[in-house]
């Protein structure tokens, strides 16, 4: 036995319809502000994000640049970092853009001994920075970023839009119920 299908009408909230009350048009407006604010807001500023992040990357490829640099200690074991990995802190000395002598701390190669020639990175005004982002890594947080901020952005319109549609919804119920306690004993007696 087939059950008996109604045809889907789209859009029946917009429709003049006797039975349309106010807070279905309302409730039709208030999903599609928030479905828009939800899809372009996200959108819109996970792009600009995304963008954003790229382009300060791709700023610190050109400015930052790599420095000769001397060890200045041995790399022990005893100096190795939690990760267990193959490369520790040590002191290192290099020369800034100024010519000024600068020591900082950077991480070498374990067993490295003093007086050894290492490559730091260093900004423009000659400090000790972390090696650039490639410009695939680059692309990749970028791209999660943009993400990230995309999300995080279309979930405000999105959940307000379903708080009020959710009042909407208990203030239907409670006319009905209203509706319902007026009217529901004339239904209930019986005529002869």
């Amino acid at each position: 036995m087939a059950a008996f299908r109604v045809p889907k009408v789209w859009l029946w909230r917009w429709r003049r319809n006797p039975l349309r009350r106010r807070s279905d048009a309302l409730e039709a407006w208030v999903v599609l502000v928030a479905w828009a604010l939800t899809v372009f807001g996200g959108v819109l500023t996970g792009l600009a994000a995304a963008q954003s992040v790229e382009h300060g990357l791709a700023r610190q490829r050109a400015e930052w640049h790599s420095v000769p640099a001397q060890l200045m200690a041995d790399a022990t074991e005893s100096t190795r970092t939690e990760s267990g990995a193959d490369r520790v802190w040590a002191k290192v000395r290099w020369t800034a853009p100024d010519g000024s002598a600068r020591t900082g701390q950077a991480r070498v190669d374990t067993g490295t001994t003093e007086g050894t020639p290492v490559t730091v990175w260093t900004d423009p005004e000659g400090r000790l920075v972390t090696r650039p982002a490639t410009a695939s890594q680059a692309q990749l947080r970028a791209a999660m970023v943009g993400v990230l901020i995309g999300l995080s952005v279309a979930a405000g319109p999105f959940v307000c839009g379903q708080l009020v549609r959710g009042r909407l919804e208990r203030r239907r119920m409670d006319q009905w119920d209203e509706e319902w306690e007026r009217f529901g004993p004339i239904w209930g007696r019986r005529t002869s």
